[in-house]
Formats: C-alpha cells, structure tokens, sequence
C-alpha cells in the first residue's frame, strides 16, 4: 500500500519495549516531523496468562532455562510484539504502510556485561515483527555497544538529552522500571547515565508473594510498613552500589534470588516492614548515586517509568532531595509511562539515517556506534527502507 496524501508530512514510526517487570509491552505510535515528537497512540498491551507464566520461569532462572524452550519463547515473544505493533497502528487510525519502520527492544531475559564474554539477550525475534506487520523492523540495539566495549545500557540518555535538555540548567532524568537508571543533563550539553539499582523489581516480587495482584498500587503497603535501618545498611553492602560508572545491571542480579538470601529472620512476621525498607533501598541508593557524581547538581529531577506513580516512592525521593525539585517527565508533555518506547522509535529512526549514537560517556563504549540491526520485511508491497551508510566519527 502507499501512504496516504494526508501521511506524506508525517514521519512516524512505532516504538515497542517489554520492561523488567515482564507484564506486557509498550507500544507506541510516534510522529517525529514536530519537535518534540508527537506520540500519537500508545499503550500497554498485557500478556496472555501463559506466555506471562514462561517469562516468569525464564527470570527466575536463566542460568538452567531450557534452550528448546528459549528458542520457541523467543518466536512467540516476536508474535506478540509483532501483534502489539499492529494493534498500536489500528489504535492510532492508521495503515502499516504509513509506518517507516518499528523499534523494537524486545525482552531482556540475560545482562551480564561484566562476565568474562559480556552478554546481553533480548528475545522478541525481530523477522517475525517484519513478517507479520509488512514493516521495516530496527532491533538488537544493546549487542553492537557491548561489542564496542559499552555496557549496553541504559540507552535512554540519548533521549532524555533529545528531548530534555536545556542550556543553561543542570537537570536530571530517573527511569523507575523494574531497574532504575539515572541521565544526566548539564547545562554545557554534555550527558552522563547508568543504573543505579534495583527500582520495582524487589518491590514487584515481594508484593506478589503477599497479594494476588502484581503491584504494590501507590506505595500503599510499603508506606502502612517500618523502615528496619540495620537490615537496610546490610542490603546497601552490596557491592554494585559502590561501584563508579559505567555500570548497569538487571533482574537477574537483583533478582528473588538476591532477595531470599538477605531476608532477615523477621521477614515472615513484618512483610510490609520488609516492603517499606525495599522501597527505602531505591529511593538512598539512587539518591546516592546521584550525589556521588561529579557533575553540578540538578535544579530538576525528572521521573519516568512505572515507579512515577508509586506516591511513597516519589515521596521518599523528594525527601531526601529538598533542593531538587522532583516531578514527572508529564511536566514536560512527555507521559512517563511510554518514554522507553517512544526510544526505540527514535533509535529506530536514527538507525535508518545511519547516524552514529555517541554512548561513551553512558555506558562506556570505546566509540560511537550505529545501534540495532535492520530487518527488511521480505516480500511485501511496500517500499523498501535503503538507508545510507555512514562511518561513525
């Protein structure tokens, strides 16, 4: 199909990502011929029961998951990304051929970036997406940086400084997702990034071992609890939070696991104490981190992601940061709920111009790199993308 005349002007791309906390996808639709980008549709697409129960076993132990199992999860995630795509561009009144391509993240299953061979796995295979939509699909966007020496994440810098820096004022940006990673924007323009640590994802699996629904709604348990502060200074023993960036990490380091060997023997009596203290660890640990840098304090803190509506969470936060004014990326006309996704539009977008991302300053990589991997949608009635292809300087 062509475009329609009332497409040509627009530039529009679909974002999708499955976070750490594996409940479902972020789909968006975004229009990149207005600055800022306009988002257009978006949503959450949720998991069937059954492909939400395989992701949960898979997290729970990489290390001895079946290979035959990852293989076909990792065809089944491509179909379901590939119908969130489609259903994102129904929701936004469009056709698939006014789309010029989809970014696709997939699903971090693996994050190991310090091993022997740094590693990184995201499952959702990108030629099922291209086969199903008919669209040009951009995908496998952390392996090219571990490659160059990076760490592969966070990724989200590069677009926190597109679209949030100012000159002239420090600020700083705070993804909460299943792991929190922290942007810094100085006013000269320079960015630095990296994760700080866990956000929901201890907060996720401890709820769920208590509730039958999957999230703690508003902080709610966590603030009815007691910060225990001798097991809170145990649990910031540990030794990621110390370590300088670039750093990054994922749910499978803070992972159940991680949990269940430094629960203390009080857990089962007071779990919301258990649950107010896991909240109280990610709100001093990234407020550490970012007193720890050495670039000038924010004026702002600029806060995305899932956590943005855990009230007690940001409550804490803004506690310990009484200069700093805390508030959500929404202030800025950018819904925090979907900012992952609208970056992998973009790093789709930039990937099909053949510009570099220059990442050495976020996750240490030697040089700049073309991120993601284009996958053409084989035989199909569109136009085919031809990107040229640049050198990175």
């Amino acid at each position: 199909m062509r475009r329609s005349p009332g497409d040509q002007s627009r530039d529009l791309f679909v974002g999708l990502i499955s976070g750490t906390s594996m409940d479902g996808i972020d789909a968006v639709v975004v229009d990149f011929s207005h600055h800022p980008p306009d988002v257009v549709a978006a949503a959450t697409i949720g998991f069937e029961a059954d492909l939400r129960k395989a992701l949960d076993e898979l997290r729970a132990d990489p290390d001895t998951f079946p290979t035959a199992m990852l293989a076909s999860l990792d065809a089944r995630m491509g179909d379901a990304l590939g119908r969130a795509a489609l259903e994102i561009i129904g929701k936004a009144g469009l056709e698939p051929s006014a789309v010029t391509a989809i970014g696709s993240h997939g699903q971090t299953v693996v994050h190991r970036p310090e091993d022997a061979w740094p590693h990184s796995l995201q499952i959702g295979n990108p030629h099922r997406i291209a086969s199903l939509t008919g669209i040009t699909t951009v995908a496998d966007f952390r392996r090219g940086d571990i490659a160059a020496g990076g760490q592969g994440a966070p990724l989200a810098p590069l677009l926190h400084r597109a679209l949030l820096a100012r000159k002239g004022e420090n600020r700083a940006v705070l993804n909460l997702g299943g792991i929190a990673n922290l942007t810094l924007l100085t006013g000269d323009g320079r960015v630095f990034g990296f994760d700080t640590g866990p956000a929901n994802c201890l907060l996720d699996d401890w709820y769920r071992r208590h509730h039958d629904d999957r999230f703690d709604s508003d902080g709610r348990w966590a603030a009815s609890g007691r910060v225990d502060e001798a097991w809170l200074h145990q649990l910031l023993e540990e030794p990621f939070f110390s370590r300088q960036p670039p750093k990054s990490t994922g749910i499978e380091h803070f992972s159940p696991n991680w949990l269940d060997q430094r629960l203390p023997g009080w857990a089962r009596q007071h779990p919301a104490d258990i649950q107010a203290t896991l909240a109280e660890l990610t709100a001093r640990s990234v407020c550490a981190a970012l007193h720890d840098t050495d670039t000038p304090a924010p004026a702002c803190l600029l806060v995305c992601g899932g956590g943005v509506h855990n009230h007690d969470l940001i409550g804490r936060l803004a506690a310990r940061l009484p200069e700093v004014k805390v508030t959500s990326t929404a202030e800025e006309g950018i819904d925090p709920d979907y900012v992952e996704a609208v970056l992998f539009a973009w790093l789709a977008r930039e990937r099909l111009a053949a510009r570099c991302v220059d990442t050495r300053t976020i996750t240490g990589s030697r040089i700049p790199i073309l991120a993601g991997t284009i996958i053409p949608p084989g035989t199909s009635n569109r136009r085919e993308n031809s990107p040229r292809r640049l050198p990175c300087d």
